[in-house]
């Protein structure tokens, strides 16, 4: 690992603590603030468009000035949305906060081309995979220490905490040196639309990330309403999902995208089905550490970018995809509350037929 690439992996696991701590609460949250499932939903969803808005933008800078600019707002805008949230006592002012949190998503587009320049002999799935699971280190013991204190002094508490340690890790990403060179000789031999393996990871990708995602948003809600646990064992289940994301980016980085697509989408629809069907603890801690298997999917899907597509149009390219893997985070919210208000077990349905179908266009569509 370089050294630009350990710095970024001790300020990710610093973020993934402080981000940990309240993510899982944030329905739950929203629920004590006064709203109701589908506002619920809808505020996630909002969240989610914001977090859609700037990737295309952003990656497209990064091929002009560098990612580092872009790494350096990103950090301390979502400095500013915890802050925010930590201050609010009431749900309009913590929904803004939400909200420009979602935004800061931006980062992934800079990131990923920060960390493909800067990766020295890694392949650039093994070092998108290799930071995640430094994120996800750090994620793995927010949710049992946000569980804690959100048991004892209360969720608004959890985000006061948050707020300290994500000053830190802005702090640690400010040491960080420009943007590697990288080779760019000659101009793209064609535009990117005109790129048809890369138009149809995109269709790939959309599809994996909404049905991979849709159960998610009110999961939180589902167990504690619907199978009476406390925050504490909402937080365990957290943690497990976070040693889940860094054993599957760990175990599953090295291999052929393909082959670990199939398996990360096999994990979460095993994560839908013992959440349908499960009746203790035990099922649920299996089946959220299957959960890893979405984010490992989603930076899997990333990675396949940068064999397909010119070194010139990385950043952009980055940015597209993860402007189409953000479109679920928008969409999938409401449908969930939808569901949820229905028949709260519909969102593990549709969620497992759903995945069961991207299982098959994974197989048709077959991308190297």
């Amino acid at each position: 690992m370089t050294p630009a690439l350990f710095l970024i992996a001790v300020s990710l696991m610093a973020w993934g603590l402080g981000e940990g701590m309240f993510l899982i609460f944030v329905p739950i949250y929203l629920r004590e603030l006064g709203a109701s499932s589908l506002l619920i939903g809808s505020i996630l969803g909002v969240s989610g468009a914001a977090m859609s808005l700037a990737h295309i933008p952003a990656g497209h800078l990064a091929d002009r000035i560098g990612a580092r600019p872009l790494l350096w707002a990103s950090w301390t805008l979502g400095l500013l949305a915890g802050i925010l949230m930590a201050l609010a006592r009431h749900l309009v002012l913590f929904a803004a906060g939400l909200v420009l949190y979602g935004f800061t998503a931006f980062v992934v587009a800079p990131l990923n081309s920060y960390v493909t320049a800067a990766r020295g002999r890694l392949t650039p799935g093994r070092a998108m995979t290799l930071i995640s699971a430094f994120y996800n280190s750090g994620a793995f013991v927010g949710p049992l220490l946000g569980g804690w204190i959100g048991s004892r002094f209360g969720l608004h508490s959890v985000y006061v905490v948050a707020a300290v340690i994500f000053a830190f890790s802005t702090l640690l990403i400010f040491f960080l040196r420009e943007q590697p060179a990288s080779e760019k000789d000659g101009d793209p031999p064609s535009p990117l639309w005109g790129n048809d393996r890369y138009t149809r990871l995109l269709l790939l990708s959309f599809l994996i990330m909404f049905f991979t995602y849709l159960p998610q948003p009110l999961t939180p809600n589902f167990l504690t309403e619907r199978r009476g646990l406390p925050l504490t064992s909402i937080g365990l289940l957290s943690t497990l999902n976070s040693l889940g994301n860094t054993v599957l980016s760990l175990g599953l980085g090295h291999l052929a995208p393909h082959v670990g697509l199939l398996l990360t989408q096999s994990a979460v629809a095993l994560f839908a089905f013992l959440l349908w069907r499960g009746d203790n603890l035990f099922w649920y801690g299996l089946g959220f550490f299957l959960l890893g298997g979405y984010r490992v999917s989603r930076i899997l899907l990333s990675a396949r970018t940068r064999a397909i597509v010119h070194e010139a149009q990385m950043g952009l390219a980055y940015g597209v995809i993860e402007t189409v893997n953000s479109i679920p985070l928008v969409i999938a919210p409401p449908l969930a509350g939808l569901l949820y208000t229905y028949r709260p077990e519909a969102i593990y349905l549709v969620s497992l037929a759903g995945v069961l179908f991207t299982l098959f266009l994974s197989l048709r569509l077959r991308i190297e």
